[in-house]
């Protein structure tokens, strides 16, 4: 009894390390079950770290000593896989082997079994779909009792002599069996902990940016003014619980909702100099209440106590803000801070949008029309409920889709000029691919290939992203087996370039006197207008074998306005 507290009381000294650990980003990337090389070496440096404390902190009997070496090299193999759990075992062994002592042998031997059995169970759980059992604290104390009765074994087995490992084994057998059970499971409880609150999170934002963006698209697109204002502004309290919004323009508040709303008045001009500071030099500004404080311009009695002001834009330029409040001693939470700035470009890209609507004197209705299928908000729901889906399993890889969602809104919302190079084309192209090969995962292939000589050459905006996406959504997502997408662009002889966009659905249906609808009217007729017929699309098609869409350019040319 006396060996098992003072085991337990050196592995409770263990656990306070692991959970301090826990509060650190270094434990985020662990915390999912994935067969990335960085995330192995990972589980591996910190379960080796682990393992070898476990001897550290044991206590030494005779020639032996009782340790928590086994918790780390378990947990370790769980979950990092065998190869994995192999080498934190067998690291932890070779450093219990350097102390020498007459179970050396037989403790390297059981350490890196006792890995290997953790990864052994990773194996089962994963191809049995039961991921998730292995942060089970019962189960890991389970899978922990019975790796140590086979260290036990090993002792009796390999140790010589045999009366002298025999009698170790009946002084330490119970002790360690129970404390590291009984350790690696509030180890894994620790873990478990951290991963349901990191879930939770993630969860949160996921809801709280999607019932925003479908509340709120389209409402700014009508145009930038106090009515819209107050309905985007009200969504966002509703749905962040903050202490007050407020949307500015460059000027004068256009909207306020929330505590406070007695004297921020709309439709009266800018005091704060910190919105002033926001407008002038296009810069998120937060007002923490402690580091930074803030102070009612208005009202020296403004219960608020701190703001975060996020410019919004129109392409370039900054036409507003918009301001989250939190009253006085109560602190932003950081999934309001995460969230605001996502806030901020969606109402900036509906603002360029509505921009793009009010520029009729500039643009054809035509084009408006290809603007708007472009800035499809259906597009932005499956982009969203695509990134909500993969972020529990692959934070890194939906950071990846939202940079790639960033990218693609941020091209859109650049395209004021009425040509662009075939380089910033491909860029819108490779930006839509990256969300949509998300969602469709290995329905859709994507094969592009592209003669570098080519990108610098000009054609009329968003010509090549209609064409793609014409074959990806009436093409290879109407098939259940999904299809392979080609882009090819190559220099032909005559200095002109060659571009072709097919699919191998051959789904392609005729429309008389026009081309797959208004998308593709509307790229053949800009060609024709820029270039002339002969650079117009052309359609072929082999009805269940594949569709092409391919029009040529001049490689040189000189485009006047």
């Amino acid at each position: 009894m006396e060996l098992i507290l003072s085991l337990l009381q050196q592995m409770c000294v263990y656990l306070v390390l692991a959970y301090m650990l826990s509060k650190t980003p270094l434990f985020l990337p662990i915390l999912s079950i994935s067969s990335h090389r960085k995330h192995r070496y990972l589980v591996y440096v910190v379960f080796s770290s682990f393992c070898i404390l476990g001897t550290y902190f044991g206590l030494q009997i005779d020639d032996a000593i009782a340790n928590t070496r086994a918790i780390g090299a378990v947990i370790g193999g769980l979950l990092g896989g065998p190869v994995v759990g192999f080498a934190v075992g067998l690291t932890g062994g070779l450093h219990r082997y350097s102390l020498g002592g007459f179970t050396d042998v037989a403790c390297a031997i059981s350490t890196t079994l006792e890995g290997l059995i953790g990864g052994l169970m990773h194996v089962y759980y994963v191809r049995k779909n039961k991921s998730l059992d292995i942060f089970n604290p019962w189960k890991v104390g389970v899978i922990t009792f019975i790796a140590e009765l086979f260290q036990m074994a090993i002792l009796l087995t390999v140790a010589e002599p045999f009366e002298k490992s025999y009698a170790l084994v009946s002084a330490i057998a119970a002790p360690m069996v129970i404390a590291n059970s009984v350790g690696a499971a509030l180890f894994i409880s620790i873990l478990s902990d951290k991963k349901t609150i990191f879930e939770k999170y993630s969860a949160t934002f996921s809801r709280r940016a999607l019932t925003i963006a479908d509340r709120s698209v389209g409402v700014l697109t009508s145009g930038f003014t106090p009515v819209n204002a107050e309905k985007v502004a009200r969504i966002i309290y509703e749905e962040t619980n903050v202490g007050a919004v407020a949307i500015t323009d460059k000027e004068k508040i256009l909207a306020f909702i929330g505590t406070g709303a007695d004297h921020h008045l709309p439709n009266t001009p800018i005091s704060s100099s910190s919105t002033m500071e926001s407008l002038n030099n296009n810069k998120i500004v937060h007002l923490d209440g402690a580091e930074r404080p803030y102070q009612c311009t208005l009202n020296k009695n403004c219960p608020l106590g701190s703001v975060l002001i996020i410019p919004l834009h129109s392409g370039s330029e900054v036409v507003g803000t918009i301001k989250l409040y939190e009253p006085k001693r109560k602190f932003m939470s950081t999934v309001t801070l995460s969230m605001a700035e996502g806030i901020a470009q969606l109402l900036s890209s509906q603002i360029v949008y509505g921009a793009y609507q009010q520029q009729k004197d500039l643009l054809s209705q035509s084009e408006i029309k290809l603007l708007h299928a472009q800035v499809n908000p259906h597009f932005l729901f499956n982009a969203l409920n695509t990134i909500s889906a993969i972020i529990r399993r692959d934070p890194k890889r939906a950071r990846e889709l939202v940079l790639s969602l960033s990218r693609f809104f941020r091209i859109n919302l650049k395209q004021n000029t009425a040509v662009v190079t075939l380089k910033e084309e491909i860029n819108h192209v490779n930006a839509y691919l990256a969300i949509e090969k998300a969602r469709f995962a290995e329905r859709l292939q994507v094969a592009i290939k592209c003669d570098d000589a080519a990108m610098s050459a000009l054609l009329p905006s968003f010509t090549l992203q209609p064409l793609v996406e014409n074959a990806v959504k009436h093409g290879i997502s109407q098939r259940i087996e999904g299809g392979l997408l080609t882009l090819n662009v190559r220099c032909t002889p005559d200095n002109h370039i060659h571009i072709l966009v097919e699919d191998d659905a051959g789904l392609y249906k005729p429309q008389k006197e026009q081309h797959a609808g208004l998308g593709m009217d509307i790229v053949d007729k800009r060609l024709v207008h820029q270039f002339g017929q002969q650079s117009g699309l052309v359609i072929e098609y082999r009805t269940n074998q594949f569709t092409r869409m391919s029009f040529s350019i001049p490689h040189t040319y000189h485009h006047e306005g």
